[in-house]
């Protein structure tokens, strides 16, 4: 007597999502603009655009750039002018903000762009665990998107998963 081995995860019809395909491949450059404060927490303009035409903006080559002022420093808005200036053509991005800000904001584009057509009446499983540390936020994110499309969602891994909801089928 032959016993044929079954596996049940894949036969369930589960598809999986991993968030970690959203995830930036590489973190943001930082440029933060105390350094060229007075004192850092001054912004004179004659010093502010000699350093700017000084800096060695090559650094950030085809890098997603977040621009900051890491101090209490009051910043007028054309300084973040300047600096995007500076940073156009050669930056694949800008943000105003902090590297961890832009990582979110990169993240949740992504989302955005995202087709998640294929999901359509499908029971989906979004993976819990991954290579990197996916943020909560990107878990929400994702959850929007799939809810009005979805059969079922469940959270972690089709041997072992969490339950979010399961669509009601409308009924004769």
């Amino acid at each position: 007597m032959e016993t044929r081995i079954v596996n049940k995860v894949q036969e369930s019809g589960l598809l999986t999502i991993d968030l970690g395909i959203f995830l930036p491949q590489q973190s943001p450059a930082s440029f933060d603009l105390v350094p060229f404060l007075f004192k850092g927490l001054l912004l004179r303009e004659k010093d502010f655009r000699e350093a700017m035409a000084q800096h060695d903006w090559q650094q950030y080559s085809g890098q997603c750039v977040a621009v900051h002022c890491s101090t209490d420093a009051i910043i007028p808005s054309w300084s973040y002018m300047l600096v995007s200036f500076r940073l156009s053509g050669i930056a694949r991005a800008t943000y105003l903000g902090t590297p961890a800000e832009m990582e979110k904001q990169l993240l949740l584009e992504e989302i955005a762009a995202y087709d998640f057509s294929a999901f359509t009446d499908q029971r989906v499983v979004v993976k819990g665990c991954g290579d990197r540390e996916t943020p909560a936020f990107a878990f929400m994110e994702v959850t929007t998107r799939l809810a009005p499309i979805v059969k079922s969602l469940m959270y972690g891994e089709p041997c072992s998963t969490v339950p979010i909801f399961k669509r009601k089928e409308s009924g004769h």
